[in-house]
């Protein structure tokens, strides 16, 4: 496995450890990742996206979602139950997972339901006013004549 050393990045930048710190986490998480439950992300909208996970066998009660450190946490633990059922085959897992997606700035949980097996979580980007692209006036030589302030040479 390559190895980067990003150290260079963090001494000739200001103002993007965040980025760095991604690149970090990426970079270091063990290839064998569990891909359990599957999921889909899909953007809906120009600031609008949706992760869509397949939650079969759990119920409302069984999920969380929450967004803490700009990461949105999923969670699924069953309740534990004495099952008398004898199974010849069980194909369809009920484990408890724990899934996490790093969420980018300005980007807010808007929603999120439970349909059909299927966990639908909604994410907008807000983008605060100032910083949002703004139109600059351009003023006309009539404005700047008026602006123009005569002096006078003192002796």
């Amino acid at each position: 496995m390559r190895t980067f050393d990003f150290a260079p990045l963090h001494r000739a930048t200001v103002g993007f450890d965040q980025i760095a710190d991604l690149m970090d986490r990426v970079m270091t998480n063990d290839v064998s990742q569990s891909t359990y439950p599957p999921y889909n992300i899909e953007k809906t909208a120009a600031d609008a996206y949706r992760i869509s996970i397949a939650v079969a066998g759990f119920s409302e009660g069984d999920l969380g979602v929450e967004v803490k450190e700009n990461a949105l946490v999923v969670t699924a633990r069953k309740a534990e139950e004495e099952d008398a059922r004898t199974y010849l085959h069980r194909g369809i897992a009920t484990r408890a997972f724990e899934r996490r997606f790093t969420l980018a700035d300005h980007v807010k949980v808007s929603g999120a339901s439970h349909v059909d097996g299927m966990l639908h979580i909604d994410l907008q980007r807000e983008i605060p006013e100032a910083l949002k692209p703004r139109q600059i006036e351009i003023a006309g030589t009539k404005a700047l004549e008026q602006d123009v302030v005569e002096s006078k040479t003192v002796n």
